[in-house]
């Protein structure tokens, strides 16, 4: 693989030499042939120059015709134009230089462009296509280039099924998305290979595409094929990791006629599949607030919730906690208030940010959970908190920034002194700027460089000011330091 300029020009250098291509890039990689492009014109090519640098001129006979496969790929890249134009006709008899070819058929000049893209249109056929599709698609993302990626299209488009299937693999994610999105204009996968590409490619736009074309070609049931290929489809996406496959599955159970099916997600743990479930569930005559308020009043039996761990602790699954908070109104928020000490930690977490979507937060109430065992229920206790944070006991909370504390709690305590300001969280900055903790002390010194003293405290805890910015003056050049002092009213 050429990584740089350099490895290109070395590329080139052995290709002058009479080095074979497959020794000297790796001929299946589109950003070797454009290293490769670009790095020619970086070595001397006219006769007896040498460049200062030390790499060799590469001299050009007159007679094209005289020249081996490595140094025709060369002139294909030369700098000048003519040469280019040359090189191209002559680079029929080598299919293996088609690469570069493609290269051509975007070039600035126009005739040489033009050249390339007639021996385009007469040579590139499903299976030359296939090899030079990642290229193409790469060179059409350039300017001029748009040629190439129109090309592939036509010639694909009247290929075989296993041609395109062949780019389904390819790891450039943008082949990948070109051919799945051929494939359904194309008709050529079924429903049931679509939703299977959707589940099992990493792409989210491929599964995206692939999810919507799935749902779109579901059958109405009136057989049992129809049926099974609708269960397939719907089974394959309903079991994606990924929240906006399994949101598509989600949707595609109204289609289906099985909106029954749809309450399991209502707790899922995507706030897109639960909003989808709640569609769907509403259009069965279910009220999904209810249908939450009955789970988060209630305790579940272990292990009856879709997805429960066996032996897990009693109680509503944490997306239905969510959920309430998601549909229902601020009196939800008494369901909610006794979760904030339920067992299971997701339960915590989920109860505090729904009595923050509420808008039913209570600092008294969601104070405690600043100690919590969990870093996920200290993170929504603190986003929660964070509206109010001047309003907390600072030494409290510079209590908790110690290192006697766990390190999520000391970064939760750190976070809300220094949104409160003030000599606080100054202090607590400069005390935390030797801290081991490197996170912290990332923090603590970025809050000393943005802190700036409120202006109804100006003039108050001169003194102390003074000290701690004078203890963090290598954050500072001199010039800063003296405004900050200015500012919190320190003369001289």
């Amino acid at each position: 693989m050429i990584r740089d300029i350099d490895g290109g020009m070395t590329a080139a250098t052995r290709l002058a030499g009479g080095a074979p291509l497959e020794t000297t890039l790796d001929v299946t990689d589109p950003g070797d042939w454009l290293a490769l492009d670009a790095a020619v014109r970086e070595v001397a090519w006219y006769r007896g120059a040498a460049k200062p640098d030390g790499h060799p001129s590469l001299p050009l006979p007159a007679d094209l015709d005289g020249f081996d496969e490595s140094r025709l790929a060369l002139t294909l890249c030369h700098r000048n134009g003519w040469t280019r134009q040359g090189a191209v006709s002559r680079a029929v008899r080598y299919p293996r230089l088609l690469p570069l070819v493609v290269v051509r058929s975007a070039d600035w000049a126009g005739p040489v462009r033009e050249a390339a893209r007639q021996v385009l249109r007469e040579t590139l056929d499903a299976d030359s296509a296939v090899r030079v599709a990642p290229l193409l698609l790469r060179v059409g993302r350039k300017e001029r280039g748009a040629f190439g990626t129109e090309l592939l299209g036509r010639v694909l488009r009247g290929a075989s099924r296993e041609h395109v299937a062949l780019l389904f693999a390819d790891p450039d994610r943008n082949v990948r998305r070109f051919a799945y999105r051929l494939a359904v204009d194309g008709g050529l996968l079924g429903p049931a290979e679509l939703a299977r590409a959707a589940v099992g490619d990493p792409d989210s736009v491929v599964q995206d595409v692939c999810a919507t074309a799935a749902l779109s070609a579901l059958g109405d049931e009136k057989g049992a094929y129809e049926k099974d290929v609708n269960e397939e489809v719907l089974s394959a996406l309903l079991s994606a990791r990924n929240p906006r496959t399994r949101s598509a599955g989600v949707t595609g159970l109204r289609r289906a006629g099985r909106p029954g099916r749809a309450e399991p997600y209502l707790t899922d743990g995507s706030g897109l599949v639960r909003a989808c479930a709640r569609y769907v569930v509403r259009q069965h005559g279910v009220d999904p607030a209810d249908w939450y308020r009955r789970r988060c009043a209630t305790a579940d039996t272990p292990g009856s919730t879709p997805g429960a761990t066996p032996g897990a602790t009693p109680g509503p699954p944490p997306g239905a906690v969510i959920g309430l908070a998601e549909c229902g109104d601020r009196a939800d928020a008494e369901l909610l208030r006794p979760l904030l000490t339920h067992p299971d930690a997701r339960v915590r977490a989920r109860a505090v940010a729904g009595l923050r979507t509420l808008d039913c937060v209570d600092p008294r109430q969601i104070r405690p959970l600043l100690d919590d065992p969990s870093a996920h229920v200290v993170r929504e206790a603190v986003t929660a908190l964070l509206p109010g944070a001047a309003d907390l006991p600072s030494d409290w909370l510079a209590e908790r920034t110690g290192p006697g504390h766990p390190r999520h709690v000391r970064l939760g305590a750190f976070r809300l002194l220094d949104a409160s300001g003030g000599i606080a969280a100054l202090r607590a900055a400069v005390a935390l700027l030797e801290d081991q903790e490197m996170k912290l002390r990332t923090w603590a010194g970025q809050s000393v460089q943005r802190w700036h003293p409120s202006p109804d405290l100006w003039g108050q805890n001169v003194e102390e000011v003074g000290e701690l910015l004078d203890r963090s003056r290598h954050l500072f050049s001199d010039y800063v330091l003296s405004r900050r002092k200015w500012e919190a009213g320190l003369r001289g």
